[in-house]
C-alpha cells in the first residue's frame, strides 16, 4: 500500500492502523488527519480517489462525508449563540414563524440540536429534487406534526436535521448555512470543507459507494452483531427508523453534480480529513491564531442533553448540543470527547482533555451508522499513543 503524507514521531501507530484498514478491513480510498494541541501530527492518504476507480487519492482529494458534516453544521448555531444572535432556549418559531404549526410552538432551538424535536421523519417523503431545492425541505418540517412531545425524548434526525438547522440559520442570519460556514469558519481556518461544493472545486471530489466489509472471521475483521431489534427496525418500512432514514425517496445519487452542489448539512458535507481535524482542533483550542468556541460554548457542545434509548437508532445514544458524545454506540477517545460519525465510515471529533482532534474520510461505505470498524481501529491507535 502506497501511503502518502506525514506522521510526527510517536504517532506511528496511527499510520499502522491506517495501513491495516486497507490490508484487513476492506478500505478502498481514505485519509486520516490528527491534531494535538493545535498542531497537525498526522496527515495521511492512500488508495484510490474513486471507490470504483484506479486513479490515486491525491493530497487535495475531497469526499462526501455524510453525517460527519453534522458536527460542522452544529458549530453554526453554537457560534451564533456565542455572538448573541441566537438564544438556545428560545422557541424555534421566534426565528421561523411558520415552524409553529401542528404543536411545535414549544420546540426550542436546543431541541433541534439534541435530536429532541420529535421530527426525525416526514409523513410525505421528499423526492431528491425537492430535497435539494432549498424550499421543500424547510416547508415540510415546518408543517410536520412531531412524532413525540418535543423535549420529552430523543431520536436521531438523520435527514430532517438538514432543513431544521439550515433554515434556522438562514432565518437568524439571512445567509444559508453553507455560505455561513464558508465565510465564518472555512476561509478563516483555510478548510477544504463545504456544504454545497463550488463548481471550481468539483474536479477534486472522488466517488463514494458501498463496499462489503470482510466477513466475520476474516483476518482483522471486527465482529459486529447488531441486536435483533435494530435489524428489525431497519427492515420494517413502517418503522420510525426506516421512515427517518428514507425521508428522501428514492435515495439520492450522492455522486450527482447537483446533489454535491446543494446544501444538506445533515448528509452532504464535503471535506478532506485534515479539514475535519483542523475544524475540531479550533473548537477546543487555538489553531494558528483562530479559535471557534469560547470555553462556555465548548461546555455546551459536550454537555449531555439526550441519553438512553434512541427512538430512531434503537440503541442507547448520547448527544450534546449538536454532537454525539462518547459511549458504546459511538466510541470516541474518552468520556469528554464530542463529534459526529458519518453513516458508512467517516468521522470527526475532538477530545479537549487530551487536546486531540481527528478527521477520517473514506470513499468505501460499509454497513453501520455510528461505529465503523476502520474508524474505530484508528481511534484505538490514537488512544494507544497518548
Amino acid at each position: 500500500m502506497d501511503v502518502r503524507g506525514t506522521v510526527a514521531p510517536g504517532f506511528e501507530a496511527v499510520r499502522d492502523a491506517f495501513v491495516r484498514n486497507f490490508e484487513e478491513r476492506g478500505e478502498r480510498g481514505a485519509a486520516v488527519a490528527l491534531y494535538r494541541d493545535g498542531r497537525k501530527v498526522v496527515d495521511l492518504w492512500a488508495g484510490t480517489r474513486d471507490v470504483d476507480g484506479t486513479e490515486p487519492w491525491a493530497v487535495d482529494t475531497v469526499q462526501v462525508v455524510r453525517s460527519a458534516g453534522k458536527g460542522i453544521a452544529a458549530a453554526v448555531p453554537l457560534m451564533l449563540h456565542q455572538r448573541g444572535q441566537v438564544d438556545l432556549d428560545a422557541p424555534v418559531g421566534t426565528y421561523w414563524p411558520e415552524f409553529k404549526a401542528n404543536g411545535k410552538e414549544r420546540v426550542l432551538v436546543r431541541h433541534l440540536l439534541a435530536h429532541r424535536a420529535g421530527l426525525p421523519a416526514l409523513d410525505r417523503r421528499l423526492t431528491p429534487a425537492e430535497a435539494i431545492d432549498g424550499v421543500s425541505g424547510p416547508r415540510a418540517v415546518a408543517a410536520q406534526r412531531p412524532a413525540w412531545e418535543p423535549g420529552t425524548d430523543h431520536g436521531y434526525h438523520p435527514q430532517t436535521y438538514s432543513w431544521l438547522v439550515g433554515e434556522l440559520v438562514r432565518r437568524a442570519t439571512g445567509r444559508t448555512i453553507g455560505r455561513w460556514v464558508t465565510e465564518e469558519i472555512g476561509r478563516p481556518l483555510g478548510l477544504d470543507f463545504w456544504f454545497g461544493l463550488p463548481a471550481d472545486e468539483a474536479h477534486r471530489i472522488g466517488r463514494i459507494g458501498r463496499v462489503e466489509a470482510p466477513a466475520a472471521g476474516d483476518a482483522g475483521a471486527l465482529r459486529m452483531r447488531p441486536k435483533r431489534a435494530v435489524v428489525e427496525a431497519y427492515a420494517d418500512p413502517g418503522s420510525l427508523t426506516r421512515r427517518a432514514f428514507d425521508s428522501i425517496d428514492p435515495f439520492p445519487d450522492e455522486n450527482d453534480e447537483a446533489y454535491r452542489a446543494a446544501e444538506l448539512p445533515a448528509s452532504n458535507g464535503i471535506a478532506t480529513a485534515r479539514a475535519l481535524a483542523r475544524c475540531y482542533a479550533a473548537m477546543i483550542g487555538d489553531v494558528d491564531g483562530h479559535r471557534l468556541f469560547a470555553p462556555a460554548t465548548l461546555t455546551l457542545a459536550r454537555t449531555e442533553e439526550s441519553s438512553g434509548p434512541d427512538r430512531v437508532l434503537v440503541v442507547n445514544t448520547r448527544f450534546g448540543l449538536g454532537y454525539m458524545l462518547h459511549g458504546p454506540a459511538a466510541p470516541l477517545l474518552g468520556p469528554g470527547s464530542f463529534g459526529h460519525p458519518g453513516r458508512g465510515g467517516s468521522l470527526g471529533f475532538a477530545d479537549p482533555e487530551s487536546g486531540v482532534a481527528l478527521g477520517y474520510v473514506t470513499n468505501g461505505l460499509q454497513k453501520g451508522v455510528t461505529a465503523d470498524p476502520r474508524a474505530q481501529a484508528i481511534v484505538r491507535a490514537v488512544r494507544s499513543v497518548l
